[in-house]
């Protein structure tokens, strides 16, 4: 989490630095053009009086050995030009070679015969590769003799704007290392936090209701949130084992005064007339039914309060539970088939998959009529295991309504049962992360439709 802060807060401090740098990296490469291009001119100024004085005089000697010295120190060629363009005095032959690669040359000296002073070119940025040409005509108005021209390599003029760019980016990229070094622990104090309340709010979605997050650690308003998230779940957790607690003592205690209630009815029964043996007989079924009732809140109770998933082979799942199964469908005369991929391994619902899966195949037993029941599983992302006949199958009208706690069939009321066994399976499994649908189960014998299917989906767990 801590990275992606960083990828926020690293790139928005660059545009920073580059919105500050940018303008003044141009300001300094303008600055130090302008220096140049001052420095030229003033240059060319002062051989521009003394060219002046030399072509009044005719003595022009003393300016050619200065344009002379001037090329050899500086290495500029610097040439006096004549009214028609030609060369007086000045280094000729590196004039000439400067001057064939100067688009703006010709327009420059144009100007400055004309008597205009010399405006610079406008291909003297730094970053090209162009020469900087300055001139300054000779005499004044319509009395112009010529014109000094300076044609200045700017190479060593862009190496100093280079350098002081190179120190720039220096300067301006300490603060992002600094930046990159103090956000880097910073936002992992900050954050850490936050990730251990994700990893508690993930292990409290399994079911670990003792999970609280650590509330001595991080920013002050991160302690204040995870002190309320724990007392939060101090709330939650009491509720629960309250409700739990409710449940199991309930049925506890109801459970001896209706068994006495049961023992002192069917004692009544060497008493009773004919006309009353129906009656009496309905109350003993009521009787048993809510001693399963009874038996399966308990049941709940106890399932519900182991609320820890864990991995498990599914191998090892179906090895204690596959030879029970065949015998009861044996007896019920019916046929179990199992097609199981060997080697899956998924994350086992609180309670144990052994137990749901126990329940999935009794409804089929005891509710569908079936004659064929089919196991089976396939791998992927998440394991799913599929439970299915081809018996009576419910609508799918009815598919939505078999999850709820107490729901029973209108054909089913005469069969023993609670209501509670797929309910109970669907929030265990939802606990581990799965889910439970009902579906269309396999096709019925008789081909009037399809039977009954109930299937797992869970996390599948790697090596």
């Amino acid at each position: 989490m801590h990275r992606r802060l960083l990828m926020v807060l690293v790139p928005l401090a660059v545009l920073l630095v580059a919105a500050l740098g940018v303008p003044l990296s141009i300001t300094v490469a303008e600055r130090e053009m302008q220096e140049t291009y001052v420095d030229r001119l003033n240059d060319v100024g002062r051989f521009a009086s003394l060219a002046e004085t030399a072509l009044s005089t005719g003595r022009t000697e003393a300016l050619r050995q200065e344009l002379t010295r001037y090329h050899e120190l500086y290495g500029i060629p610097v040439a006096l030009i004549d009214p028609a363009g030609a060369v007086l005095l000045g280094p000729v032959t590196a004039y000439q070679e400067a001057a064939e690669s100067q688009p703006a040359l010709p327009r420059i000296v144009t100007a400055a015969l004309a008597g205009a002073r010399s405006e610079p070119s406008a291909e003297w940025a730094p970053w090209a590769d162009s020469a900087l040409v300055v001139a300054e005509p000779v005499g004044r108005d319509s009395e112009v003799v010529g014109a000094v021209v300076a044609i200045s390599d700017l190479s060593k003029t862009r190496e100093r704007i280079l350098l002081r760019w190179a120190r720039l980016a220096g300067v301006g990229l300490l603060p992002l290392l600094a930046l990159s070094a103090v956000a880097w622990p910073v936002s992992a104090w900050v954050l850490r936090p936050v990730r251990e309340l994700d990893a508690a709010t993930a292990r409290i979605s399994q079911g670990d209701l003792t999970t609280r997050a650590d509330a001595e650690a991080g920013p002050v308003e991160l302690r204040r949130l995870a002190g309320s998230f724990n007392t939060m779940m101090d709330a939650v957790e009491n509720a629960v084992q309250r409700q739990r607690a409710f449940v199991s003592d309930a049925s506890h205690q109801l459970r001896n005064p209706l068994t006495s209630l049961r023992l002192a009815v069917e004692s009544l029964r060497p008493h009773l007339s004919p006309r009353g043996a129906p009656e009496f007989d309905v109350a003993v079924d009521e009787l048993k039914a809510m001693q399963r009732t009874l038996n399966s809140l308990q049941a709940s109770a106890r399932m519900e309060s182991m609320r820890t998933a864990s991995p498990v082979d599914l191998d090892a799942v179906l090895a204690t539970r596959v030879d029970r199964w065949r015998a009861l469908t044996a007896t019920a005369g019916q046929t179990l088939a199992v097609d199981v991929p060997p080697g899956l391994r998924l994350l086992e619902p609180p309670g144990g998959l052994g137990s749901i899966l126990d329940e999935l195949i009794s409804n089929a037993l005891r509710l569908s009529g079936a004659r064929l029941v089919e196991v089976s599983a396939r791998a992927g992302d998440v394991v799913t295991i599929s439970v299915r006949d081809d018996g009576e199958g419910i609508s799918a009208a009815e598919r939505a309504k078999a999850l709820g706690r107490f729901w029973r069939s209108s054909r089913h009321q005469n069969v023993p049962g609670t209501g509670l066994g797929l309910a109970i399976c669907a929030d265990l499994i939802g606990a581990a992360g799965g889910e439970l649908r009902l579906a269309d189960g396999l096709p019925r014998r008789d081909g009037t439709g399809h039977g009954f299917a109930a299937v797992v989906t869970l996390p599948a767990v790697s090596d």
